[in-house]
């Protein structure tokens, strides 16, 4: 289960359910009266926003709002009505908010995301172009590393630039959003599956029609039945039941120790992942170094705290950021379309210290997020591979391990932004005209000092090529193991 999943059943299942006006209507078409009191409650949600203003004026937001109120009611469907809602949230350039796709009612999900217009492969785009990772049909004859150069007639560099404006972010860190448009064949709903379904449709004569490059040079013209929702989450890897272990740990025979997570999302999980890892961390001795492997891994708990208490020998705090709210009490008159796992986040800012220009700071917000040492002290050299889906708590671990001095990172930039981020805990906006939901995060983290608008660069830069792929090659791992190597 990835944290996205996971978000959407703590927001479900721990909830009574709540009565809301217009729930009789929510099958049929919503009056004009209706659709308005949707933005009504988006307005004033979004007052709640930590990050609402920190790339947009309030008037731009206004505007944009006003926008999405015209098209809103202009819509005749509620796959207009959701891009519509996709395209305003992502303006606001916060990775955590979004009309999630886990989130939305079981109608909603089968009308907008289960439909058989999948390409039937994974894929990464590497330099804007879309490199085949895996063909997913029985025949499999789509090689690794084959450049996908058109689809339909659509170039795949022209998808890409339409899709983006769709998918959230942090910032202006657009390698986030071209991540989160590549397939990994991970998710059980992806991003590119998603919003390419709603905005390209079925494909003509029901089969794709694709110009490709081969890894040897050749190029073709093949075309491919599309797959649907069912077809792609056969192909998921494999999930642990009951109390299995979801991360892998590989002593290799160099004594080089491998931990990969490609998820933190453990909050509903029955498996004692601090004592298994617990476990492996204790068994390092006489290891010649340890490489955490995040690169698939967006976020979800802070799992990775027990790895950086045992490389610190004292406290260790996040650098230069402040928490900051936008409420103190959540308003009544929007409690009932706030759903959430814990209602203590409605409270969450009283207490805290005015700020000025509308915040107030997180009551102990610096205590909630520092790390105290944990032994026995770990003296290995330690490298994690990072890049651009680390958005949430993997960015936060990122820039807690560059600031502990005792972790050098390898790979790519990653996803989320040094301005500061806002998560921390969820809303669940439901919008009852219409059924949609959205999530809202109230925490924004602000760094003190300026920063760039860009996720955390890595210590040694390096990423796969179309050529890697096509090798099955990984460059960004291999570069680590040498610099365990050279001691």
């Amino acid at each position: 289960m990835n944290r996205r999943q996971t978000l959407s059943a703590l927001g479900t299942a721990a909830l009574t359910p709540i009565a809301m006006p217009f729930a009789a209507r929510a099958a049929d078409a919503p009056t004009p009266a209706d659709l308005k009191g949707d933005i009504a409650i988006l307005r004033e949600a979004l007052s709640l926003h930590p990050g609402l203003h920190r790339y947009s004026t309030p008037a731009q937001i206004s505007a944009r709002i006003d926008l999405l109120q015209r098209d809103w009611l202009a819509a005749t469907a509620l796959d207009t009505r959701y891009l519509a809602l996709a395209r305003f949230l992502a303006t606001i350039r916060c990775g955590h908010s979004y009309p999630n796709f886990f989130n939305q009612k079981k109608a909603v999900k089968a009308d907008l995301f289960d439909r058989p217009t999948r390409l039937p492969f994974t894929f990464r785009w590497i330099d804007g172009k879309m490199i085949v990772l895996a063909d997913q049909r029985d025949t499999a004859t789509l090689q690794p590393g084959t450049e996908v150069r058109a689809i339909n007639g659509v170039p795949a560099r022209a998808m890409l630039q339409r899709l983006i404006g769709y998918v959230r972010a942090d910032g202006h860190n657009d390698a986030k959003r071209t991540a989160l448009l590549g397939v990994s064949g991970n998710d059980s709903i992806e991003t590119f599956d998603v919003f390419h379904g709603l905005v390209y449709g079925a494909p003509p004569g029901g089969m794709h029609r694709l110009l490709i490059r081969t890894p040897d040079g050749r190029d073709a013209s093949i075309n491919m039945a599309p797959i649907s929702l069912a077809t792609r989450q056969a192909k998921l890897p494999p999930q642990p039941e009951g109390d299995g272990a979801v991360w892998d740990w590989t002593m290799r025979p160099d004594s080089v120790a491998v931990l990969t997570m490609p998820g933190w999302a453990l909050y509903n999980s029955k498996w004692n992942w601090r004592g298994w890892l617990n476990d492996r961390l204790a068994s390092l001795a006489g290891a010649r170094g340890l490489i955490i492997d995040l690169r698939e891994n967006e976020g979800g708990e802070d799992c990775g705290d027990p790895i950086l208490a045992r490389l610190i020998d004292a406290p260790l705090s996040p650098p230069g950021y402040i928490q900051k709210l936008r409420f103190e009490r959540t308003p009544p008159s929007i409690d009932r379309y706030l759903d959430t796992w814990d209602n203590s986040f409605r409270t969450m800012g009283v207490g805290g210290k005015p700020l000025g220009d509308g915040f107030i700071e997180r009551p102990g917000g610096d205590a909630i997020l520092t790390i105290a040492p944990a032994g026995p002290l770990l003296t290995l050299p330690v490298a994690t591979l990072i890049g651009p889906t680390n958005s949430s708590a993997t960015f936060q671990f990122a820039t807690m391990a560059r600031a502990s001095g005792k972790v050098r990172l390898f790979g790519e930039t990653t996803g989320g932004n040094r301005r500061g981020i806002n998560g921390g805990a969820f809303f669940f906006v439901r919008l009852p005209a219409t059924g949609l939901e959205f999530d809202l995060p109230p925490v924004g983290y602000f760094a003190r000092a300026p920063q760039p608008d860009a996720g955390l660069d890595p210590d040694v830069r390096v990423a796969a090529r179309a050529a890697d792929i096509a090798a099955g090659r990984d460059p960004v791992l291999a570069r680590a193991i040498e610099w365990i190597d050279r001691g």
